[in-house]
């Protein structure tokens, strides 16, 4: 017997991760959790940052890059990998800031991704999208299900849903089973090196509020939002990834819930009852007025969240009390 999760055939199975950063590192914690292995591939793998996130785990780093194909699929043969859980990429305005080695990345790495499943054997994809692939140019519903429009016109979103249409197609040549999810503004004691201004945003109110100073908060960062924890990512990317093959490829990972800002400074107003922010100069973001449909998820996937945003900012804040910052 195999001494972790095992497939039909009897032979461990190994999950290998694209990108060692908040999402992936989300999904290890459970992987791990439930005894199944591990393997990350990253260009820059920050070690500190995998320690704090999995503490002493065992967990393989395979240094590589997603743009070179024969590294993923060494890496895939190596590990003997079952599934692979693809996390790795631009995000945000860093997309429009290197459109051209942001695409790249995003788009041919995702390819390559692929290539790599298809040519090893791989039996399970999953695949982190993203909620800005709708377009928001049209008149969009208020609660926002998965078949709506894509597109919207942005490097980053439409990158998304080019990954998205891809893997659709080699999905459909190729046979091996295809999950992905579109999750909100993901919120973590994390680095946000790759973009995420939403997320970065929190970090540095919790920052902010421990070290008891103003908050420095962009003004494009100033809307309102619909936010999710690491921990609730983590939580449907291993449904995603252990779940019966759902009837749908693509599904939300929300909370359904809007948060404004003003909502969101009361809420950290309970934690740091001093808590106070400055809004630097620039042009403020749009409010969304639309949440996440997330019932597919619930239905196939057996998952909901586990955290409203004031029990994610207590969770949040105590990990970085306890064990540092990321």
């Amino acid at each position: 017997m195999c001494g972790a999760r095992c497939d039909d055939k009897g032979r461990a199975m190994t999950t290998l991760i694209t990108g060692a950063g908040l999402i992936g590192t989300a999904f290890a914690q459970k992987a791990l959790a439930r005894g199944e292995g591990v393997v990350f591939f990253d260009p820059e793998p920050r070690e500190t940052f995998i320690r704090l996130k999995l503490g002493d785990a065992n967990v393989p780093l395979v240094r590589g890059d997603v743009r070179n194909l024969p590294d993923l699929i060494d890496a895939m043969q190596t590990h003997k990998a079952t599934t692979v859980v693809h996390t790795a990429g631009i995000i945000g305005g860093n997309v429009d800031a290197m459109m051209y080695p942001a695409l790249q990345i995003n788009v041919m790495g995702t390819i390559n991704v692929a290539e790599a499943v298809r040519l090893t054997g791989v039996r399970r994809l999953v695949h982190v999208s993203t909620f800005g692939v709708y377009d928001m140019r049209r008149d969009v519903p208020k609660i926002m299900p998965e078949d709506f429009h894509r597109g919207h016109g942005r490097a980053y979103g439409n990158s998304k849903v080019a990954k998205e249409l891809l893997l659709e197609a080699y999905q459909a040549k190729y046979g091996f089973e295809l999950v992905g999810v579109r999750p909100a503004n993901v919120i973590v004691n994390g680095h946000f090196w790759s973009g995420s201004g939403g997320g970065g945003k929190v970090h540095e109110m919790v920052l902010a509020g421990i070290d008891g100073r103003p908050a420095q908060i962009p003004a494009g960062q100033t809307m309102a939002n619909e936010y999710i924890y690491a921990k609730d990512i983590g939580g449907i990317l291993d449904a995603a990834a252990t779940a019966p093959v759902p009837k749908q490829l693509w599904f939300n990972g929300g909370t359904g819930v809007l948060t404004s800002f003003d909502e969101l400074v009361d809420i950290f107003k309970t934690f740091f009852p001093r808590f106070s922010y400055e809004v630097l100069p620039g042009r403020k973001g749009h409010d969304r007025d639309n949440v996440l449909d997330i019932s597919a998820a619930r239905a196939q996937l057996g998952w909901k969240p586990a955290y409203d945003m004031k029990s994610a900012l207590a969770d949040y804040i105590d990990e970085v009390r306890t064990h540092g910052r990321a």
